[in-house]
């Protein structure tokens, strides 16, 4: 089942969620969406098992080292690791799971989707949480403009 706003608004709503994948480096696209979601209130916990610490905050090996838990998981990984940090996800408890994707393949895996819905973790498939953000800036919000021209933005859902 495809993404609605449903789910976005669901996941955006958590408060403190993990950044699976955040880079080492400081000016890579993860540290700018990390510090982004910071600012907007986020208590944002990241995840990278060869970093120790991201923007003076403790950086944990796999989300089932984090405590206390976190409400959600936000990944920014390859398909292939998508598919292992699931687990660990049901492992840990996490029950909302964001596969980030702007470009490409992102971290969206088919086998990851399914099996999120098999152990009913709720699944943004791909999309970046900047073109959801108030206020955003302008390239994003031209990015989910060209995803609403390309039928690839997620539906509103209609109570029945």
């Amino acid at each position: 089942m495809p993404t609605t706003m449903a789910d976005v608004r669901d996941f955006l709503a958590l408060r403190r969620i993990a950044l699976v994948g955040v880079s080492r480096a400081p000016k890579d696209f993860s540290r700018y969406l990390f510090r982004e979601m910071c600012e907007k209130g986020y208590e944002m916990v990241p995840v990278n098992p060869a970093v120790e610490e991201v923007d003076s905050r403790r950086c944990f090996a796999r989300v089932q080292d984090i405590a206390p838990p976190v409400e959600g998981a936000l990944l920014l990984t390859s398909p292939q690791g998508t598919e292992k940090v699931v687990r660990d996800c049901v492992e840990a408890g996490i029950r909302q799971v964001w596969m980030h994707r702007s470009g490409g393949a992102g971290a969206v895996s088919q086998e990851a989707i399914e099996f999120c819905h098999q152990q009913g973790i709720q699944v943004v498939e791909g999309h970046c949480p900047f073109m959801f953000f108030p206020k955003t800036q302008w390239f994003h919000r031209m990015h989910g403009f060209i995803v609403k021209l390309t039928g690839g933005y997620p539906r509103q859902v209609r109570a029945q």
